[in-house]
This record gives structure tokens, sequence and C-alpha cells, in this order.
């Protein structure tokens, strides 16, 4: 293989965890307040990847209702020992405010398809929780420790590190801080690896924004004391406004069966019309750094030279992240491209995900009605318990989107339709509802975000629908343009209105570093009176344009 494009994961895909079982390589993602958890990506080639599982499927291992936007699964760390695989992951249920109530726990597996097991609760202490397997088969659990007591914004307290006894199945032991960071702050994202007698602890510094970076640090002793790399960061786009690749960090390493060395980690491709003046001013662009990522914070991936003895470096130079890199001493090996148009006959396709809850019942059928798939209007976009919505990522900057809706709404206080979601405050809504009498609309929701208290708009008059058959609903995105379009016939009909897609993204609101996830766009139905009235989906398109 001669080169990779970044990113190897496009669309909401942050904090990579990366293992290599035999010829294997597998990468798991946060998924935070989106059902199923954790997607882990099979490779052979560390170029093309599919998504092959999401492990954390039930009530037992994950119930996320009441979980903040953004809140969740935060930062999984897999590896493999013992022939099996170990997967950590937080389970965040408070992330705002002086305190984290962040919950960490262990599954384990015997192959990535699972079964995998029960949880084994870990602690409460910290985020970004990583086990470290030493050559002695020891297990150590490292995680951020977070201080409450801290003030200024930084509430890092370092890196912590304690013995997890697979006997006992919990953490034993005194609990050690290892590594306090630099002066960048907001030490996180601990990995450990061991080579050539040294302990390197790989962190991640400076939170998640366009500051974000990767620092390395070295000891002979796993509890330290650690010397920070003399050039600090081995990755970052902070001083590099320019490249395409930015808000770089929270990396892993992987070695080849060759010897080579590869670095994961999570970067975000602001859309370039978003930088300037003129388009602040016509999307109501609020926010001091207008740069905006709709596609989410994404993985990508760098070669890495690592002589012996010595901390590692890039291998194109420096610390900024290259679009396109060296590939490995590795064959190709294709993977089949998603189709572009999904029926619902065999279930639901697997790029799709829903919110927060494990009883998936509650929301939506795949069996109710043949080739269907049927949503039940539950509580309202802004609900964080339980929300029929079934989405897949946003992976392309332009892109359309279409589905054909059949629903014959009674009132108002049922809707149901074509949505363009970040989060409860930042989406774009083509429903079908109804007025007072029952007669079908088409009525456009809007919350970009960008207004003092989070509005919800109706930015076009509803427009009548004649006829109780389905309708197709259509949207384009180009960029930071959103437009939808319906169909009762044969033509699309274009509503006259130019949405804001870069609210969707993880800088619209209260800026870079504060929301994690990503667009995504799909399907959903809400019935505010409690009834549970549902919606069909006879099929959905995505296609990259």
């Amino acid at each position: 293989m001669t080169e990779i494009q970044n990113p190897i994961l496009p669309g909401f895909n942050p904090d990579p965890s990366i293992v290599r079982v035999g010829d294997d390589y597998y990468i798991a993602t946060s998924t935070f307040e989106w059902y199923p958890g954790v997607q882990i990506h099979h490779s052979r080639d560390l170029a093309n990847w599919r998504l092959v599982t999401r492990p954390l499927h039930r009530a037992a291992q994950l119930d996320m209702r009441g979980d903040p936007d953004s809140g969740g699964v935060w930062a999984p760390c897999l590896t493999w020992a013992d022939d099996r695989f170990w997967l950590i992951y937080t389970d965040m249920k408070r992330r705002d405010g002086a305190w984290k109530d962040s919950h960490n726990y262990l599954v384990t597996a015997p192959t990535i398809e699972g079964p995998w097991s029960d949880p084994v609760y870990l602690n409460s202490s910290g985020f970004d929780p990583s086990l470290f397997h030493d050559e002695d088969g020891r297990k150590w659990l490292l995680n951020m420790i977070w201080d409450h007591n801290r003030t200024g914004g930084d509430r890092f307290g370092g890196i912590v590190c304690q013995e997890y006894s697979v006997a006992d199945q919990k953490l034993v032991g005194p609990v050690r801080n290892i590594y306090r960071g630099t002066d960048h702050k907001l030490t996180e994202g601990p990995h450990v690896y061991r080579r050539d007698g040294w302990y390197y602890l790989l962190t991640a510094e400076g939170g998640t924004g366009y500051e974000h970076a990767v620092t390395m640090a070295r000891s002979r002793d796993l509890f330290g004391p650690y010397e920070t790399d003399p050039a600090k960061h081995i990755l970052t786009s902070k001083d590099a406004p320019e490249a395409e690749l930015q808000r770089a960090g929270h990396a892993d390493i992987v070695e080849t069966q060759s010897g080579e060395h590869y670095m994961v980690h999570l970067c975000s491709r602001p859309l370039a019309e978003t930088r300037g003046k003129p388009v602040q001013e016509r999307y109501h662009i609020h926010t001091d750094d207008s740069r905006r990522s709709p596609l989410g914070r994404e993985t990508a991936i760098q070669k890495l030279v690592w002589p012996e003895g010595e901390f590692p470096r890039l291998a194109h130079g420096g610390c900024v992240p290259a679009s396109r890199v060296e590939g490995p001493d590795l064959a190709e090996h294709p993977v089949e491209p998603i189709p572009a148009l999904r029926s619902f006959e065999d279930g639901l396709p697997p790029e799709f995900q829903w919110l927060r809850t494990p009883h998936a019942e509650r929301l939506f059928s795949v069996t109710e009605r043949t080739g269907a798939l049927r949503l039940y209007g539950r509580e309202s976009p802004g609900s964080q318990f339980e929300h029929a919505l079934v989405a897949r990522r946003q992976e392309h900057v332009v892109f359309a989107a279409e589905t054909e809706i059949d629903v014959s709404p009674d009132d108002y206080q049922h809707f149901a339709g074509l949505i363009a979601w970040y989060g409860r405050f930042k989406f774009h809504y083509l429903a079908v509802t109804a007025d007072e009498e029952g007669n079908r609309l088409l009525t456009v929701y809007s919350c970009a975000a960008d207004w003092p208290d989070a509005r919800v708009e109706i930015p076009v008059a509803p427009i009548p629908l004649e006829g109780s058959g389905p309708v197709r609903l259509g949207c384009d995105v180009d960029g930071a343009r959103l437009t939808f379009r319906y169909a009762t016939g044969d033509d699309w009909q274009d509503l006259g209105v130019t949405l804001d897609q870069s609210a969707i993204s993880d800088e619209a609101g209260n800026g870079p570093g504060n929301n994690f996830t990503g667009a995504f766009v799909g399907m959903c139905a809400h019935d505010t009176s409690g009834r549970g009235r549902h919606a069909d989906f006879l099929n959905f398109r995505y296609e990259a344009k």
C-alpha cells in the first residue's frame, strides 16, 4: 500500500483506541448518548475500515436515559490479553459544572463479536479510563482524576493508576497520581506502552477544541516519576490553522506485524466557508472562533518513527497531522461501501443508531409493518429520556438524504419526518403534522443554537398536504447550507429556505471543546400527547454529492 487518506473513520468517530490481534486491527470510538454504545471498526490494512459491532447493547451494560447531550459513553479503551478482548468505558451522567459523575466499567469477550460480558464497575474518580497489561501479567487501570476543588477552568488533577484484580473483579491497592501533565493543562486520555525498558505514557492535553494536543512522557517505573518528551507535543494542530486536520489529539499507538508504528487520533475538518465574516453575518454566527465542523471529531492515522530508546516522532516530520500518510507494509483489503439506498426488510441497517435507551422496542419496530421502520412517537425533541429518533452519521460535507414517510397525524401534537440532528438545541426538522382540525401539514422546525434562548423557529409557513398517502422528504447539504424539499407525486418541491448547517456542529452554541458528537441525519417521530402514535418510514437514502 502506498498512501492512506485521512480521516480513516469519517464523521463522528472520536477518541480512538486501537489494538492489533494477529493480522486484524480494531478501533473503538466514543458514541456518547447514541445507542448501542461504542463503535468498533475492523481493518487488515489500516486504510479500509468496516463497522463490525457495538458491544454495549443491553440494559445491564448501558442505560443512558437522562444522560445529557454529549454525555454517555466517553473514550473507550480496547485491548487484547489472555485470549480475550478487554473494553473499558465511561458512562458520563453529569458533565457540566464543578462536579462530574463519570462511572467507569469493564466488559470482556472472547471474540470481537462477543458475547460481551455484563460490566464490572471500576470507579467514578474521573474519565478516559484505560487498561494496561504489564509484562508480568498484572493489570493497571489509568484514568484522569477530576478535582472539583480546583479553579480557573482546569479541574484535571492528573493521571492516576491503580491495580485491577482479575480474580476479585475490582480495583485493589493504593491509587497513585503518576503524571500531572504540562503547562498546556487539561491532561487526559492516558495510554501506557512498555518498550526498551521504559514505560511510555501517552496523554491528550489542551482540551478537545482547537488547542488539543498529544503529549508523551516516560519513566523506568510505572509509577514514575515521568519525564516529559523534550518536544512536548508529538501531535497538534494548534499552531497550524491552515492545516486540513484541526483539533488533533487523543491518540493511541499500534505496532504492525513488521514492526512499523502508527498512531490514531481524533481530528476535525472545519468548513472553509465558516471562517470568514460574510458567512458569520449571513448565518448569525456569534462565536469568537467561527470555525465549525459538522462532521464532528473524526479518526485519522499518522505513521510514526520510533527509534530504540527514544521518543516517537511523526514520520513526515513536525507535529502537524498529515491528510495523506505513507501506508504500512500490508496487502490492501478493500471493504464494501455502504449502499446509498436502505430498506428495512432485514432489520435496522448497521449504520443507524438511536438515543440513550436500551429499550428500543419502545421507540421503533422493523416487524410491525413489513419492509418499513415504524417509529412510535414518544417525548419531544428536547427529551433526554425517550426520544424516537433513528439516524446515521453525516460523513460528507456535501450530501443528500431522502426518506418516504407514511403518517396520518390527528393533530399538531403528532409530528414525524426527516431531521438533521446534533442535539436537543441543534437541529433542522422537516415534519409532517396536522392542524387542530386534523388537516395534514408540512412544517419546518429549526433550532440553530445561536439565538440567546436556543428557541425553535418555524422559518416557512406550513404547507398543506393533500390526500393521505406517503410523502417523500429530502434535504440537501452543501457545506454550511441546508435546504429541504418534499414530493407527493413525481416532482420535488423546494421549500425555499436555506438553513445554517454549520450550527449542527461541535463549535456552535457554547463553543469548541464543550460539545463532543457530530451531525446525524435520520428519521424521527414525536407525540407530545403521550399516546405513542406512530409513523412508518418506507426507505432511507444517504448519498454523497
